[in-house]
Order: structure tokens, then C-alpha cells, then sequence
């Protein structure tokens, strides 16, 4: 019995030294995110099925499906501007099973929204910024202009006369205009509708004179000749509107695009943002969602974890400057 008892509490001593040097491997390899992802992800898109932060979305889960044998689970969050949404991905355990796409729209709630319950910044840590959709503008062809200075010198000839629509106070076109009659003095009344698609019926019948708005959602009334488009709102001419010029190339420094971004719960392992990045970008390099997010309007970029880092606090500082100057409020 005792050589027994001997022999046992060896072998128990040898068993525990087993688990206590195996423990830090095992840690190790949870943090190194090696075993990552172990269960379905949850992707939460902050608007509607069918929107592009969807679309994306689905794109996404596809291509992390088919790379880890893992599901996706897109969740479209559209309440409250996209805020119920962006709580929830704030809360969630920082283990990279719950991810979020974070538009230029969550920037502009940043900027327009008091006391939120998270910080962009803070409480989230880069992935990779995947896309920029640029606006188009277009005029009615009752206006004499066929180019954006043409449209400057003509707005300028009747101060305050012409009229613009837009989606709604504070939405990406009306900012988009906002800036666009600060760096020229131009003077037009904004008239905000809610949603794009009766400001553009307004514009077509010519109740009101200009119209920015994502570019797929026009160009088919700019080809039939109801509109007239004058210029893109990126930096440089885009590849999803070749033809036609950027606004800055008449404004010079004018800028104003729509972005797509995948975020994770902030102090997410690097290992774990760093294993999603590479997969997004490989994704964003794909002729597939290359393909599907221009007909939507995206060009697809896939950056890495730095310019993602960097380019969201330069963005929210922007909405708040361009909020600042067109008095957008909060609708109520």
C-alpha cells in the first residue's frame, strides 16, 4: 500500500507539472488567436437588409466562411440612426465573435448626438477600412450649367434663390453640400426630405434646382437626360464614374465621401485583428467583391489596421466641423 500510495501521489505530481507547464501554451494560444474563431461571428451592420453596409456584410461572411469554416451571422441594426447597434457592439466580450461595420453615417451621429453611451475611438479597435462610396451632383436641366464652375458662377448670380435636396438634416449629402457653399460662397437653401428618393423625384419635376445623392441611385435618370451631372465629390475621379470630372478639380481641397469600415471591441488581441485584417484584405483584393461593391458604388480598398486607426478620428473631426457649419439638428 504504501509503495502504492507512493507510486500514486508521483504520478499525481507528474500530471499536475503536466498541466501547470501545458496552461501558459494553452493561454498563449487562445491570445494568439490560433483558435480563433472557435464559434459563429456576429456582424452587426448598423442599417437596413439590403443597404450597402449589408451587402457588405454578406460579402464578408462568405469570404470568412469559405477561408475558416466558420458561419457569419450578419445582424442589421438600423435603429436609432445606428446607435442601438453600435452600443451593442461596444459591449460585447472583445474576443473577435463580435465585429461591426462603421460607416461615415457613425461618424456624423458622433458628431450630432450628445451623451452616447460609447466612443467610437475608444471603445473599438481597427480592422480595415474596405471602401469609400463618392456622391455625384446633378442639377435639373433647367439650369443653365454644364459644369461645376459654370453652377458656382450661376449660384452666385442669384443669391439665395436656388434650392437643394437632400435626405435629411445632417445626412452625408447634405454635409456634402454644406461644404461645397462654404468654400465657395455660394448661397442655396437647403430643403431636407426624408430619404433620397422623393428629393430626387422633386429634382427630376424641378421643385428644387440640386441634388447629391450616391451615384447609383442617379445614374440612371442622369443617362435618360432628367438630370444633369456635374461632378463627382471624391478627391480625384472615380472609377465607378470615369467620365466625370471631381468637383475639386474646380474647388480645389474639396472632399466629401461615404466609407465602410470593420471594427472589433476594443482590446480585442492583436492577434485576432490582425488574422481578420488579412482575410478583409484578401477579400477586398477578390474580383468577386470587387465586382458586386461597384455596382453599388464602393470603391474597395481593404487597408491595413494604421490607416484605419488614423483615418477615423481625422473623419469625426471633419462631421463635426461640417455639422458645426451647416446647423444640422437632430431630428426629432
Amino acid at each position: 500500500m504504501k509503495n502504492l500510495s507512493g507510486h500514486t501521489f508521483k504520478s499525481i505530481g507528474v500530471l499536475l507539472l503536466l498541466i501547470v507547464v501545458a496552461w501558459p501554451r494553452h493561454a498563449v494560444a487562445q491570445n494568439s488567436g490560433s483558435a480563433y474563431p472557435a464559434r459563429p461571428i456576429r456582424l452587426i451592420a448598423l442599417s437596413s437588409p439590403g443597404s450597402g453596409p449589408d451587402i457588405l456584410g454578406r460579402l464578408i461572411a462568405a469570404r470568412l466562411l469559405e477561408a475558416w469554416g466558420q458561419a457569419v451571422v450578419v445582424d442589421t441594426r438600423p435603429g436609432a440612426s445606428g446607435i442601438i447597434g453600435t452600443e451593442i457592439a461596444a459591449r460585447a466580450a472583445p474576443d473577435g465573435h463580435t465585429l461591426v461595420i462603421i460607416t461615415s453615417q457613425a461618424a456624423i451621429v458622433a458628431a450630432m448626438y450628445n451623451n452616447l453611451n460609447y466612443d467610437l475611438v475608444r471603445d473599438f479597435s481597427p480592422i480595415s477600412l474596405m471602401g469609400t462610396t463618392p456622391f455625384l451632383l446633378v442639377v435639373h436641366p433647367s439650369v443653365p450649367a454644364k459644369s461645376v464652375g459654370e453652377f458656382i458662377q450661376y449660384a452666385k448670380s442669384k443669391p439665395g434663390t436656388l434650392r437643394y435636396g437632400s435626405g435629411g438634416s445632417g445626412s452625408p449629402p447634405h454635409l456634402c453640400a454644406e461644404i461645397l457653399k462654404s468654400m465657395t460662397g455660394v448661397q442655396i437653401q437647403h430643403i431636407p426630405y426624408k430619404g433620397v428618393t422623393p428629393a430626387m423625384t422633386d429634382t427630376i419635376a424641378g421643385e428644387v434646382q440640386m441634388l447629391i445623392s450616391v451615384i447609383p441611385a442617379v445614374l440612371s435618370t442622369v443617362k435618360s437626360g432628367k438630370l444633369r451631372a456635374l461632378g463627382v465629390t471624391s478627391a480625384k475621379r472615380t472609377p465607378i464614374a470615369p467620365d466625370l470630372p471631381a468637383i475639386a478639380e474646380t474647388v480645389p481641397g474639396y472632399e466629401f465621401i461615404g466609407w465602410y469600415s470593420v471594427f472589433a471591441p476594443a482590446k480585442t488581441p492583436k492577434t485576432i485583428i490582425d488574422k481578420l485584417n488579412g482575410e478583409l484584405v484578401k477579400a477586398a483584393q477578390s474580383p468577386e467583391m470587387r465586382s458586386r461593391l461597384v455596382s453599388i458604388g464602393v470603391d474597395t480598398l481593404g487597408s491595413d489596421v494604421q490607416t484605419l486607426a488614423a483615418y477615423l478620428p481625422q473623419q469625426i473631426a471633419k462631421m463635426a466641423e461640417a455639422v458645426k457649419m451647416s446647423g444640422a439638428k437632430v431630428d426629432r
